[in-house]
């Protein structure tokens, strides 16, 4: 049984960073891509940036340069790097896998109907 679990979500001032990590377990590691997703008060869940099953990685455009997506197989553990936090990236990060091992394209296709496991989320709050 696959299974995520979201931890680092905070306050956190604009500009300021967070390192968010997910947990993954009940797969092999490698084989299912892995992304981030978040979902501001209102509005749909959006797709932030995405890890395959063999390291790549992919961004949304308006977050490129300031986030970083990594994965620890030792660990099973997919984390999300901020940076520069802006107050509209408000929101619960949830990650996302499967099924497949390689990444839909960032920039026009990560929607969360492309993945079918999902961890409970955890809220990041960008406020002053």
């Amino acid at each position: 049984q696959v299974q995520l679990v979201e931890s680092g979500g905070d306050l956190v001032q604009p500009g300021g960073s967070l390192r968010l990590s997910c947990a993954a377990s009940g797969f092999t590691f490698g084989t299912l891509r892995i992304a981030w997703f978040r979902q501001a008060p209102g509005k749909e869940r959006e797709g932030i940036s995405c890890t395959s099953g063999d390291g790549n990685t992919d961004y949304v455009d308006s977050v490129k340069g300031r986030f970083t997506i990594s994965r620890d197989a030792a660990k099973n553990t997919v984390y999300l790097e901020m940076n520069s936090l802006k107050p509209d990236e408000t929101g619960v990060y949830f990650c996302a896998a499967g099924p497949f091992q390689q990444c839909p394209y960032a920039g026009s296709d990560l929607f969360p109907v492309a993945f079918d496991h999902w961890g409970q989320g955890t809220q990041v709050t960008v406020s002053s």
